[in-house]
């Protein structure tokens, strides 16, 4: 397939890319509806008005029903979707494109989600790892090698190597970095407010779902009260309340958050658990490798390092309210691996070869 008829298909996955980006995170069913749908009037789109690349411009990115304005995201989805197909077509050709289109087409999709979401999905990460397994037994040249049994093992080394050491990253950086304190002066008033399906913390004008803050079972925010602490009709003195993710601890007692609405005060100090990074990040880079091989784990987390740093710093530089800056790391290791398809291998291959020496 020759790269244009290939940066057709990539346009066409691109719309269905888009499909997958706005409901997976969401639980919708990308067969129910089976039609595409505004987001806005939920109305179905007709198949003239869903044409890949062409349909967002001729439309002016609004719906042509109730004027919802739709986000240039889709159109950029389509547009990368289209280039990076035409430009494995170009650089792999038969029978290897097909493997990276449908790589390429895991990155994209995780790339965007984690973007609007701050989540990979596990149909993503785990999804894809097996299909890179798979990927390796039905084509060995994408590990590099002839022999289908010699490209699962590498296939398998990859995935295993990429989520372990992702996975001690972030239990390290746990540790050195598993908790912010912040101290307020005068004091700060707070509340838990546990009477929805998720409880949600707000403090000095933040609203923080439990989701976000609870990672593990043993995370725990510790909040320092001036004065009395209200719980719903009652009020109770404590040097300190501790929260984990389904009780409230103080003076001793073990109250469940089921057995309250609302808890609220005034504090000097607060306690947050944090994360280095995300879980699903750990698991990207399991499907990361099992499609690259262990080769590419270095590179791909060195790169990614890199341009995430690069732009945590642009971030803060432009950002109106630094502290609500929050930069999803996925991104940047679909990054790496499309740059380790690019060249970082031979790039890779060339400095341990000693081509930097000379």
């Amino acid at each position: 397939m020759g790269p244009w008829l290939a940066g057709v298909l990539g346009a066409i996955v691109g719309s269905f890319l888009n499909a997958v980006i706005h409901r997976l995170p969401r639980g919708i069913k990308l067969g129910e509806p089976r039609r595409s749908f505004c987001p806005g009037c939920n109305r179905p789109v007709p198949w003239h008005r869903n044409i890949p690349l062409l349909s967002w411009p001729l439309l002016r990115g609004r719906c042509a029903v109730c004027e919802w304005r739709i986000p240039l995201r889709y159109w950029i989805v389509e547009l990368l979707t289209t280039a990076l197909f035409a430009g494995m077509a170009i650089l792999h050709g038969w029978p290897a494109a097909p493997v990276y289109w449908l790589f390429c087409s895991l990155l994209v999709a995780a790339t965007f989600i984690d973007l609007e979401h701050f989540i990979i999905p596990d149909e993503i990460t785990w999804g894809g790892a097996a299909c890179g397994v798979a990927a390796s037994l039905v084509y060995p040249g994408l590990m590099g090698v002839q022999s289908p049994v010699e490209a699962l093992l590498h296939s398998l080394g990859g995935a295993a190597l990429g989520f372990g050491v992702v996975l001690a990253i972030v239990e390290l950086g746990k540790l050195a970095f598993g908790r912010i304190t912040h101290t307020f002066e005068p004091a700060e008033s707070f509340s838990i407010d546990a009477s929805g399906a998720e409880p949600v913390l707000e403090i000095a004008g933040e609203v923080l779902p439990w989701a976000e803050l609870f990672a593990r079972a043993k995370d725990e925010i510790r909040i320092e009260p001036v004065g009395a602490v209200r719980i719903d009709e009652s009020e109770f003195e404590s040097r300190e309340v501790v929260f984990r993710y389904g009780e409230c601890r103080l003076n001793g007692s073990v109250l469940p958050l089921g057995d309250f609405r609302k808890a609220e005060g005034r504090c000097s100090r607060i306690t947050l658990p944090r994360e280095a990074m995300g879980f699903g990040d750990v698991k990207f880079m399991a499907c990361l490798g099992a499609f690259l091989g262990w080769q590419s784990i270095v590179f791909i987390l060195f790169f990614a390092s890199i341009t995430g740093a690069l732009a945590g710093v642009a971030g803060l530089a432009l950002a109106r309210d630094r502290a609500g800056v929050r930069i999803p790391f996925g991104p940047f290791l679909a990054a790496g691996a499309l740059a380790w398809i690019l060249g970082g291998s031979d790039l890779a291959a060339w400095y341990l070869g000693g081509g930097w020496m000379h």
